[in-house]
């Protein structure tokens, strides 16, 4: 799962340690563990990469994922920021604040669908 926090015009992406995303940013996230909803996958997610809290807006769909022998389905958690200082920790090395307006024109260096997520965030709000 995927958790997408907006804090005004910006959004949350972080650097990703380990393969197969090394060195591409993108949302904080990771598997959903057993009994637990989206929601509280999503901001123990976020608060595991990152130190920053937040509550849960919407659901936002799916990825259906198929690469390199494997599949999987990314749910994706909109988030409203709520607390925290953006830190890297986990299986991260970066955490910052973007402009959403330079992730939607795929100005970073980011994992597959970055931009047409913060695309879909921003809709959401709109």
């Amino acid at each position: 799962m995927l958790a997408v926090v907006l804090r005004g015009a910006a959004v949350l992406l972080v650097r990703r340690r380990n393969p197969p995303d090394a060195g591409l940013w993108g949302y904080p996230g990771g598997k959903i563990d057993r009994g637990e909803t989206l929601e509280e996958a999503a901001l123990r997610e976020l608060r595991e990469e990152t130190g920053v809290t937040a509550r849960m807006r919407a659901p936002l769909g799916h990825l259906d994922i198929a690469a390199e022998g494997f599949r999987f389905r990314l749910h994706i958690a909109l988030c409203d920021y709520v607390a925290g200082m953006a830190c890297a920790a986990d299986d991260v090395d970066a955490a910052c604040w973007y402009p959403a307006r330079d992730v939607i024109a795929g100005r970073l260096l980011a994992s597959r669908d970055v931009d047409r997520i913060c695309l879909r965030a921003a809709a959401t709000l709109s």
